[in-house]
C-alpha cells in the first residue's frame, strides 16, 4: 500500500506535485502495470468540530481531485479498491449525497456519464501503453454497479456514437446492465 499524503497547503494551491511524483515513482518499477491497485490518500484538511461535511463535500478538496484527475486520468486503475478508495475518489468527481446509514449515493446520470468517459479514457490509455485492460476496466465498472458487456469495447466508434445519442435507457443497454 502506498499512501499519498495531501496537506491543506497543497489543496489550497491545487498542487498535485507530490501525488504525481509518488505515482510516477511506482510506475518506474518494472511490472507496475500488472500490480494490484494499492494507492490511497491521507487527506489532512482541518474542519470545525461542528462541520458535518465529508471531505468529498468540501469544494476545495474536490477541486484538487478534479485537477489530479485531469493530470492522471488512469489513477482509478491504481487505487486500492478493496479499501473503498475507488468509491471515495469517484465521490470527489461525481455529484452525490452522503447518507449516514446508506453511505454515498451518487447522482445516477452523473455517475453514468463519468463511467462512460472513464471507460473510453482508460481503454485508449491502456492501448497507448501497449496493455490489455478490458478485465480491469470491467472490474472497475462492476465496483461502481455497472456490468460492461465484452462487445462494448470492441464495437466500432461509429456504433458507440450512434447508441450514445440515443436515450439514457438505450445507452444503459449499450453499457450493460446496472446492478
Amino acid at each position: 500500500m502506498t499512501t499519498i499524503p495531501l496537506a491543506v497547503d497543497a489543496i489550497h494551491c491545487l498542487d498535485t506535485t507530490l501525488a504525481k511524483q509518488t505515482i510516477a515513482s511506482c510506475q518506474s518499477t518494472s511490472g507496475w502495470a500488472n500490480r494490484s491497485p494499492d494507492f490511497d490518500f491521507a487527506i489532512d484538511y482541518p474542519r470545525e468540530a461542528t462541520d458535518p461535511r465529508e471531505l468529498s463535500e468540501i469544494p476545495e478538496v474536490r477541486l484538487w481531485f478534479v485537477r489530479l484527475d485531469a493530470q492522471v486520468p488512469y489513477l482509478p486503475l491504481l487505487l486500492d479498491w478493496k479499501s473503498g478508495e475507488l468509491g471515495r475518489y469517484v465521490a470527489m468527481l461525481v455529484p452525490h449525497q452522503f447518507h449516514p446509514t446508506e453511505g454515498i449515493q451518487y447522482n445516477p446520470e452523473a455517475l453514468e456519464i463519468w463511467v462512460m468517459h472513464r471507460v473510453f479514457t482508460l481503454h485508449d490509455w491502456l492501448a497507448s501503453q501497449g496493455m490489455e485492460g478490458r478485465g480491469r476496466i470491467k472490474a472497475m465498472t462492476q465496483m461502481l454497479g455497472y456490468e460492461l458487456e465484452d462487445a462494448f469495447l470492441t464495437c466500432s466508434p461509429r456504433a458507440v456514437v450512434g447508441s450514445a445519442i440515443a436515450t439514457s435507457g438505450e445507452l444503459q443497454g449499450e453499457l450493460g446492465n446496472r446492478r
